[in-house]
């Protein structure tokens, strides 16, 4: 029989439908896997009586002839989504033991579709990093390393980096992430996975615990296109508790996809060509445009002017709007509480916040707090809002040229950990090529390309218009037709 935990998410569902295996033999290859990978660090919790009660479901469904979209597959939860009775912390000592009354939006839909947890994901804290370094809870190691006999232990990228580290370590076929500024394709790409961010507004933010409101948005990651399709559509839809969600159909991604993409243009925009990015970055990307024009695509140059202002506007806009959010942890109303003996309301607010966030928390609370402040408000985070406007523009006249775009995801592989992580501006320029989709909305995803001389995976982005998450998926199935991406890291956990 087929190794369980080598399957995806479309081949579990399809395999328990036709009774190929039980749910629950799916549930336990899981469950065991998670538990001998516990030197990854990819789980803050692990929550194996879910996933085996919802396998037991499955069962008796598929003995009754009721099976759901998603009965039998164990999934992976993002620690950023509120789940009913099972502690919620976005990786952070402010909310560590918060087991939250009521269930996300996302979470609630992969469920009642017949979904069951394997346990909830490590990830930087509320969501700010690139390394997932920023976890309060320890730093995940990616489940490959480099071929150079040093055995560093490497980044899985961030701020979902648990959910990354359990699909390339095959011990969740697939997961939630969410994606602010890259951090659903950015980790996707270091470890050889897939992911999309969908238009902003498709998955509810419901009970997801807030980074920057305005960016902030679900998607799933998996092994190939299919399985994030079928996820994404399970995930999708209105909400009347989210007031940014769309109230729109949700397509049928999954049924309609097609490699088929002739006479599509892609567009190549010439900015995305920056200096500094290592070779190999480049020859892959030159090797994605060459397989989109053996898929019968026009390739296109096409420029973004505005590209180059995308990083330090996400930088401002982002932390205004997470020091904000992030305001409410205060010992009040939520999370943790430090009150020192005989201390004022002042000082238990400095203990608390002093205590329950970590430093790059802190650090974006900071600059945040600074672009809002009085006398820069209008110097930074309105011209910041400006410029905003400006890459967004930028998407919608390249539209006149072009039906989808494909650059790099990242502008390197997997760093090691510890690499990069005293200087903030490195760390942040991880995000150089996601950041612009993010700031326009747009539904972008990352398809593994191939592996560096390092024999680590590169990834390419492929950017879609508005609401086109159909037009994504099937340029990326296209492209990993042509990739053939069967690199799977060793296992030495």
């Amino acid at each position: 029989m087929t190794n369980l935990t080598d399957l995806g998410v479309a081949a579990i569902r399809d395999g328990v439908r036709e009774g190929s295996f039980s749910a629950r033999e799916v549930a336990d290859a899981f469950v065991s896997a998670v538990e001998k990978a516990r030197g990854l660090n990819a789980f803050v919790i692990e929550t194996p009586e879910h996933a085996i009660a919802a396998a037991e479901e499955a069962d008796r469904e598929r003995a009754e002839g009721k099976l759901r979209p998603l009965s039998g597959v164990p999934l992976g939860i993002k620690d950023l989504f509120a789940t009913k009775g099972h502690q919620t912390t976005a990786g952070s000592r402010m909310l560590e033991g918060f087991t939250p009354p009521y269930e996300s939006t996302v979470s609630g839909k992969l469920l009642a579709a017949g979904a069951g947890m394997l346990g909830k994901l490590n990830m930087d804290e509320f969501a700010m990093g690139s390394s997932n370094e920023t976890s309060a809870f320890g730093n995940v190691i990616s489940p490959w390393r480099r071929k150079d006999g040093g055995n560093a232990p490497l980044t899985p990228g961030g701020s979902s980096g648990g959910s990354a580290a359990a699909v390339a370590a095959r011990i969740a076929p697939g997961v939630t992430g969410t994606d602010t500024g890259g951090s659903i394709r950015q980790p996707a790409a270091f470890t050889g996975i897939t992911g999309i961010k969908p238009t902003y507004g498709r998955c509810s933010r419901y009970g997801m615990v807030a980074f920057a409101s305005s960016l902030d948005q679900a998607g799933p990651m998996a092994q190939d296109v299919r399985d994030c399709a079928a996820m994404l559509e399970v995930m999708s839809g209105f909400d009347p508790k989210d007031s940014t969600s769309l109230d729109l159909p949700v397509p049928k991604w999954e049924a309609n996809l097609s490699s088929d993409i002739k006479g599509k243009r892609i567009g190549i925009p010439k900015e995305y060509r920056i200096d500094g990015i290592p070779e190999e970055i480049g020859k892959v990307w030159d090797q994605g445009i060459e397989w989109m024009r053996d898929a019968g695509a026009e390739i296109v140059e096409v420029s973004l002017p505005h590209t180059q202002y995308a990083l330090p506007t996400y930088y401002i806009i982002a932390p205004a709007e997470a020091s904000s959010n992030l305001a409410r942890y205060d010992g009040v109303r939520y999370g943790q509480r430090r009150a020192p003996d005989h201390g004022s309301l002042d000082d238990m607010y400095n203990a608390t916040r002093a205590a329950g966030f970590g430093a790059e928390v802190k650090r974006r609370i900071m600059i945040g707090t600074y672009v809002l402040s009085a006398g820069f408000y209008d110097a930074y985070f309105n011209q910041a809002q400006k410029v905003r406007a400006l890459i967004a523009r930028d998407f919608e006249r390249v539209w006149q040229d072009c039906d989808l775009l494909l650059t790099p995801t990242a502008p390197s592989a997997a760093f090691a950990l510890g690499e990069k992580s005293n200087d903030p501006i490195a760390m942040y320029l991880n995000d150089v090529f996601a950041v612009p989709a993010s700031l326009a909305g747009l539904p972008a995803m990352s398809v593994p390309a191939g592996l560096d001389q390092q024999g680590l995976p590169l990834g390419l982005q492929i950017i879609g218009k508005a609401l086109d998450e159909q037009g994504v998926l099937n340029a990326g199935l296209a492209f990993e037709e042509r990739a053939g991406f069967k690199a799977r890291p060793e296992a030495w956990w």
